[in-house]
């Protein structure tokens, strides 16, 4: 990451004044901290972006837009957290953060959720009705079922559907506020809101201007339950039972070809049988016809390198359409279009007219109308009672492609549908898949091997992106048609509204020129039906966010972005779809960096997700553990990778918690030696071994920390900060509190380097975790600085240096583990630390025996040495080793 702004400031800055006398708790403690912190940075504005700030000092942040269509669960707490840490260390960095929410409330998701809680579908026929009242309030839980649902009008629909997007939005808010996310929750969008719309249909016309957007009647993969055409990047290829046929076709000679086929419900929709044009055993039928069962068809034999002759008989029927393959055969091979699936995902009701015999026509009326599944066991008893299946089906797993919120396969139907240019195929005058994949190269990935995934999809795209749905709840595609004088729809000269009149409702809208009694009639005009896909909004989010084509002044502060946060499973679709825009309408890459976070996954290693039911939902975690808590445990996955999670076993969570609490407790235990004076941070106090070499270890955690967040690793961070941290506590602490404490005949000038060291450790601690656990650490900023913690400057290790000196960064941790050892003979004793003994010898190896004598008096406070504590050295040999004699157990009191 680069970055223009300074990233130290003069200290202490205004914000960072310390008070006259330091605060501290009785008993702190993490309850309520998210209440009372969230109210006070709301109110004093912490996070807010200050928009005055030149591009060089902002770091911006393309926030991923949650789908708004129920409950998010701990896997968004989980990567946003991730994204959170990040704009907290480049705002202490001194970057001006520009760190937006919005809400993806568009879309199929949004309608399911609205027709299960109200009970209702929508009937785009129905008129609208005032002030609708819909029969049945999801607030108890219980969805309606589809059969049951009452149908209503578009409009009606769309009102319902902003209705409960706007308390879900509410219920998000809340959640991602008490997670302490520091948005600037001034700025957000929607993707269905004007801003969102304007920003979309501008996009889009500009496209068709340039001839990036274009409409195709062309067979695509549409899912039957949702009547909808689906994207390349919406598929889900999975395991789906089936039965091989095999099925014989006849040559003009009487000679039977086999085919194995799994759908032989297509027979009526055959076009060629296609064979792999070096296979010996169908080379003499290339170029010659075969008749196809019970329909009679004359159909060429074809050779084609996509078929596999190794698989099933090694020659296919190519139908229109079974599958991608037939798609692919049925474009290069020049072969007609058949289709007898119809978007309902039945059988065309009407006989084809190429079905010319009565035994074909015959057949077909049998299976006119039924379902894919009930025509293929027409078929299929139809073959057997001919002769024409030879033995009987073998049940097989097939693998199919199912629209990713679906739960039947997907169909190919012929329909209409708007692309915008991807790469998928050929653009006339440019190589946009080159371009684009030229742009994956420039965008710096988190982890660098998300990279490969990006340029394996771009490689491996077949066709531009499908952006029309035909749902209702969407952004509208900003076009009207007109209708010739014999009543007939003239696609291929849309009208196009101007810009300065979006956004529009194409079915609400009328087209300049025009009247609202022309719609629908000849001479007239008619609205495009279709939405846009929630893809094509949401590709869009910088745009959106940044105030692109309102606020021209935010956008040149904001964008490109320099970071763009997600999930690596919509690494193809937004992502991708993001950089296609930007790319098209900005000549540049969106953002600079991509941080990719990896899955959350169950106690069996499954991917969490609502679909497949085995989510958490966080809210009650997060009252129960501390946010805290949650968002250490977040933090200590690295970008990219998988992380499991279970709710009945929290152990990362409950760490979390313990290290905050700790935070709390050392810190009240360092600021209580100020007393009634201000805390001072003095370098020049410092003159102790001990205080010295803990002050240079800490100068070498803050230089480690700040080249890892720097390179997007916060989970280095936070490692090496941790574990200095506990060495400050387990060790440091307990060794210096009895000077730190100021006990009678201790030199003073011993005392004020423990209590200087100690103020500069703290300041500096508090710092580290700030991105991680910003109510702790806020909490004990507040008790003795002003403003807060986290528009302070991140720490730099120069005064730290400047204060260690030449200390030794090893005398803590020999330190340690000599005090260790004389605790472990009173452990061993089985007596309370707080025995004394009589007197000490500790044997140590010759390495660490001056190490040690550094910081003798220190550590016979800490070890409760009575009489003398004398050291020798060892035989070379590492460890300690104590000899001493215990005194009597002081009688409790």
């Amino acid at each position: 990451m680069t970055s223009s702004a300074s990233s130290t400031r003069p200290a202490p800055a205004p914000t960072e004044a310390i008070r006259p006398v330091a605060q501290v708790p009785d008993k702190p403690s993490l309850e309520g901290l998210e209440e009372r912190w969230g109210a006070t940075w709301a109110q004093e504005r912490t996070y807010a972006f200050d928009r005055s700030a030149t591009r060089e000092q902002v770091y911006s942040i393309d926030t991923p837009p949650p789908t708004v269509s129920g409950s998010l669960h701990v896997g968004h707490v989980f990567s946003y957290t991730h994204t959170d840490v990040v704009a907290r260390f480049q705002r202490m960095r001194g970057r001006e953060v520009f760190y937006p929410m919005g809400w993806d409330d568009n879309g199929l998701p949004t309608e399911r959720r609205v027709q299960n809680y109200y009970g209702v579908r929508c009937d785009p026929s129905l008129p609208y009705v005032e002030d609708f009242t819909p029969p049945h309030d999801g607030g108890d839980g219980k969805s309606v079922k589809a059969a049951d649902q009452q149908p209503i009008s578009r409009r009606n629909f769309v009102e319902l559907c902003q209705r409960l997007t706007a308390e879900d939005e509410r219920q998000f808010e809340h959640l991602w506020r008490y997670l302490g996310l520091s948005v600037d929750w001034s700025q957000h969008y929607q993707t269905i809101g004007d801003r969102a719309q304007q920003v979309a249909q501008t996009a889009f016309l500009r496209n068709l201007a340039r001839g990036e957007a274009y409409q195709a009647e062309a067979p695509g993969l549409w899912d039957v339950t949702f009547q909808t055409a689906v994207a390349q990047a919406e598929l889900e290829a999975r395991d789906y039972p089936g039965h091989f046929h095999k099925i014989t076709f006849h040559t003009a000679d009487g000679e039977g070809v086999v085919i194995e086929t799994t759908r032989p419900e297509l027979l009526p929709a055959c076009v060629a049988l296609i064979a792999h044009p070096d296979d010996e055993r169908y080379a003499h039928l290339f170029g010659t016809t075969v008749s196809s069962p019970l329909f009679g068809v004359e159909l060429p034999v074809l050779a084609h390198p996509l078929a596999e002759p190794d698989k099933g008989a090694g020659i296919a029927m190519c139908c229109t359409f079974g599958d991608l393959t037939d798609v692919t055969w049925w474009r290069e091979l020049q072969l007609p279009t058949r289709s007898v699936i119809a978007r309902d995902g039945r059988l065309l009701r009407e006989t084809p007219d190429w079905l010319t015999t009565d035994a074909g026509r015959t057949t077909y009326a049998e299976i006119a109308g039924k379902t894919t599944f009930s025509a293929r066991t027409a078929v299929v008893d139809a073959l057997r009672e001919s002769g024409d299946l030879l033995g009987e089906p073998v049940a097989t797993q097939r693998k199919a492609n199912f629209y990713e919120k679906g739960d039947k396969p997907l169909e190919i139907v012929t329909s209409r549908q708007w692309y915008i240019r991807n790469g998928g195929r050929e653009t006339p005058g440019r190589d946009l898949r080159a371009e684009l994949l030229a742009r994956g190269d420039e965008l710096d990935f988190h982890p660098e091997f998300m990279a490969v995934r990006y340029a394996n999809w771009v490689g491996g795209l077949n066709g531009d992106w499908l952006i029309s749905r035909q749902r209702f709840f969407g952004v509208a595609i900003p076009l009207w048609y007109p209708v010739t004088a014999d009543g007939e729809i003239d696609h291929a000269h849309p009208i196009v509204p101007d810009e300065t009149s979006l956004p529009i409702d194409p079915s609400s809208h009328v087209p300049h020129g025009f009247t609202e009694d022309q719609r629908g009639v000849p001479g007239g005009f008619v609205a495009d039906p279709d939405i846009m896909d929630t893809w094509a909004t949401s590709s869009l989010t910088p745009q959106i966010a940044g105030g692109w084509l309102v606020d021209s002044d935010l956008f040149s502060r904001v964008f490109p972005m320099d970071l763009r946060a997600q999930g690596q499973d919509i690494i193809r679709t937004w992502l991708f779809s993001t950089i296609v825009r930007s790319h098209l309408e900005h000549g540049a890459l969106p953002w600079a960096h991509a941080a990719i976070s990896g899955w959350i996954l169950d106690p069996d290693r499954k991917k969490m997700s609502k679909s497949k039911g085995n989510v958490v939902t966080p809210l009650a975690m997060l009252e129960e553990h501390g946010s805290d808590a949650v968002r250490y445990w977040a933090a200590s996955a690295r970008l990219g990778t998988d992380a499991s999670f279970d709710p009945q076993r929290p152990t990362q969570i409950k760490i979390g918690r313990r290290l905050a609490i700790k935070v709390l407790n050392a810190s009240k235990f360092a600021l209580s030696f100020a007393g009634d004076a201000p805390v001072r941070l003095d370098p020049d106090a410092v003159t102790e071994p001990i205080d010295r070499a803990i002050l240079r270890g800490l100068a070498d955690v803050v230089d480690t920390a700040t080249g890892a967040l720097d390179a997007y690793d916060h989970t280095q961070a936070l490692e090496v900060t941790e574990t200095f941290f506990w060495t400050f506590c387990d060790d440091y602490l307990e060794l210096v509190k009895d000077r730190a404490y100021g006990r009678e005949g201790l030199d003073p000038a011993a005392v004020a380097s423990a209590r200087a060291a100690l103020s500069l450790a703290l300041d500096t601690i508090l710092r580290l975790f700030a991105p991680v656990l910003p109510y702790a650490t806020e909490e004990v900023w507040s008790w003795w600085r002003e403003g807060s913690v986290h528009r302070a400057a991140w720490p730099t290790s120069e005064v730290l240096r400047e204060a260690a000196g030449d200390g030794d960064p090893e005398l803590v941790a020999v330190a340690g583990t000599a005090l260790a050892a004389l605790r472990k003979v009173k452990s061993e004793a089985k007596v309370s630390q707080r025995t004394k003994f009589a007197s000490a010898e500790l044997t140590l190896d010759r390495a660490n025996h001056d190490r040690v004598l550094a910081v003798l008096t220190d550590l016979r406070a800490a070890g409760g040495v009575a009489g003398d504590l004398t050291l020798a050295a060892g035989d070379g040999t590492a460890g300690v080793t104590v000899a001493g004699e215990l005194l009597p157990a002081e009688p409790k009191q």
